[in-house]
């Protein structure tokens, strides 16, 4: 046994190898983590968008399965990993996230987090590639084995506002990036990361988005799975204010003013303000999440077309997750 050890000990020094990694699966496989962002990027494939057609949620496997088998599911697991001063709700294995704080890579602010129907929501988990996107450009080719991979891989998720996540929608770098302008080097080479792993192609427009970002940082290398490196200044205490208590419904008026964390009723304004929009939710009726999956519409979180509160079990604001 002795001497079986000292032959792989010996293996890895020779080939590099930090001592005690001969067992350790490499956790960037695939994705060129440490390649040039630029040179992965120019090794992918250019093509069209294919149609959307047959596209559905569950072709991606169950909504944030617990595809590790570690006891928690996907959703958790993220917001385990991408929050600080985690809590958790009890008996539930220091699994279900019941408080902490996010600094959100796409806007650069602070939110606190809290698990309940009307707050859970101001975070959600993002995937950095669309699902949708990921479908149209050669996703629908891969097995459904690989695609339930691909939507709970934790490379290709990331805790982030909810409202911007809501913003970004299924786009691609050439219809949207962060705002947060210190983050767009690092989003891009996720991306193309993500892209690499699962033989996924771009458009040209895409491509074209992709290095325009790169261009002003010519050093970045496709990251690894050690979370986010964010570039922007440090954190303003008027950024952890606002977020504080954010939910989707107050999102716009919590930026407004700074003294709106008690939610009050809404400020008279000198000119009428633009009506509420719940409406579009009256529009989509799921009967139950089977229903919601079979439409490609879950998770929907709380003010999306669709949702309501008999899907939503836990009353997190989250339906059918």
């Amino acid at each position: 046994m002795m001497v079986v050890l000292s032959g792989l000990l010996a293996a890895s020094l020779a080939i590099g190898l930090p001592v005690g990694s001969a067992y350790a699966d490499e956790p960037t496989d695939g994705t060129g983590a440490g390649t040039s962002a630029t040179e992965v990027l120019d090794s992918l494939e250019v093509k069209g968008r294919a149609p959307k057609t047959g596209y559905k949620r569950t072709q991606f496997g169950k909504a944030w399965a617990d595809v590790d088998h570690n006891g928690c599911d996907t959703r958790n697991d993220i917001l385990n990993r991408d929050l600080t001063g985690v809590r958790h709700k009890w008996r539930t294995h220091n699994c279900v996230v019941k408080s902490g704080k996010l600094h959100d890579p796409y806007t650069g602010k602070d939110i606190k987090f809290k698990k309940g129907k009307k707050t859970s929501t101001a975070v959600q988990i993002d995937h950095v590639v669309a699902l949708s996107d990921a479908w149209q450009k050669g996703a629908q080719k891969l097995s459904e084995e690989r695609r339930t991979a691909l939507a709970n891989d934790p490379y290709n998720l990331l805790a982030v506002q909810g409202r911007a996540n809501q913003k970004k929608s299924d786009g691609d770098a050439a219809t949207w990036l962060p705002s947060n302008k210190g983050f767009r080097c690092e989003y891009v080479a996720r991306q193309i990361g993500v892209k690499h792993k699962y033989s996924l192609w771009v458009t040209q427009a895409e491509k074209e988005a992709m290095a325009k970002v790169l261009s002003s940082c010519p050093t970045q290398t496709v990251p690894d799975y050690t979370g986010v490196k964010d570039s922007t200044a440090e954190k303003t205490p008027e950024s952890e204010q606002t977020e504080q208590t954010q939910t989707e419904q107050s999102a716009e008026q919590a930026q407004q003013t700074q003294q709106t964390t008690q939610a009050p009723a809404p400020e008279p304004a000198p000119a009428p303000a633009p009506a509420p929009q719940p409406a579009p939710q009256q529009d989509v009726y799921y009967q139950n999440c089977t229903a919601a999956r079979a439409a490609g519409a879950a998770p929907i979180y709380q003010g999306q077309p669709g949702y309501r509160s008999q899907l939503d079990r836990d009353h997190d604001g989250v339906a059918c997750e």
